[in-house]
């Protein structure tokens, strides 16, 4: 029986997914997946198919860990539809023990982008770059900044079938509630659109990228994600407790808080040169 992506077995995995409870951005991301797998291929899936995929993405040059992701959707499918035998394994990728310094965003560099938000009169900005910061939320996760929430000093976040709570600190809150006084918000999330809809993804990146060129940081580095990322190195250099920070982050393995708090190769470097083994 030939095995082929049909628009009925998408649309019968998708309701799938739904029932598995994945979250919305997680089914967009698995579909994309599987239909860029299937433009690749054009015909039926085999196993010699798939391999071909798997080499194509690593010959164009994609990160390691996105090509286990998108070989992780497609796997999904297979297990899916019951063709076992078509899946591949993923790649196996070395622990790194520092990241590049040109990918992860300082302490200097997010003060820098906070003050340009400020200087383009951009202060629901400035404010959300600093709460996603002091809190290591999510940038999905922003819906849960609710006037009731900081009233409280704590919202309550549901994300991935998970409920946690995620503190709100006394400056931030004195902050969020001046702000959201001047802006009429009595009720419900504090970063809408003009339209009183909450802040999708797009709006807040679009914006971040706005501010490189006056905060002087690398447009590489300017993402909500890598807020989040600066939230974990700081909170762990701190307490030194990472499986406090995997409970702050949502995080279900400590082996994925592992990558949020990796020093980069300068300050890996420095530690090495305060060893002074070298007579």
């Amino acid at each position: 029986m030939e095995k082929r992506i049909t628009a009925e077995l998408i649309e019968a995995y998708s309701k799938h997914l739904i029932l598995e409870e994945k979250s919305k951005l997680t089914i967009e991301k698995y579909l994309r997946d599987i239909m860029t797998f299937k433009i690749f291929i054009k015909e039926e899936v085999t196993k010699e198919n798939v391999i071909a995929y798997k080499h194509k993405l690593i010959e164009d040059n994609y990160a390691l860990r996105s090509v286990n992701s998108m070989l992780a959707s497609i796997n999904s499918l297979f297990d899916f539809a019951g063709w076992n035998e078509c899946k591949v394994k993923s790649i196996k990728i070395q622990q790194e023990i520092f990241c590049a310094e040109e990918k992860e965003i300082s302490k200097m560099e997010y003060e820098r982008l906070t003050a340009a938000a400020r200087k383009k009169h951009n202060e629901r900005l400035a404010l959300l770059i600093q709460t996603i910061c002091g809190t290591g939320i999510r940038v999905s996760e922003l819906k849960y900044i609710t006037i009731e929430a900081i009233k409280n000093g704590l919202a309550q976040v549901n994300c991935k079938g998970k409920n946690r709570r995620i503190f709100i600190v006394k400056e931030l809150r004195k902050k969020l509630l001046s702000y959201a006084k001047a802006k009429g918000i009595i009720a419900g999330p504090v970063f809408v659109t003009r339209k009183g809809k909450p802040m999708d993804r797009t709006n807040i990146w679009r914006e971040m990228k706005q501010l490189c060129k006056e905060a002087n940081v690398s447009s590489k580095k300017v993402f909500p994600h890598n807020l989040r990322h600066l939230f974990a190195r700081t909170f762990y250099k701190i307490e030194k407790d990472i499986a406090k920070l995997a409970d702050i982050l949502g995080h279900s393995s400590i082996n994925t808080t592992r990558i949020y708090i990796v020093s980069t190769g300068f300050e890996h470097q420095k530690r090495m040169e305060s060893m002074k083994l070298i007579l």
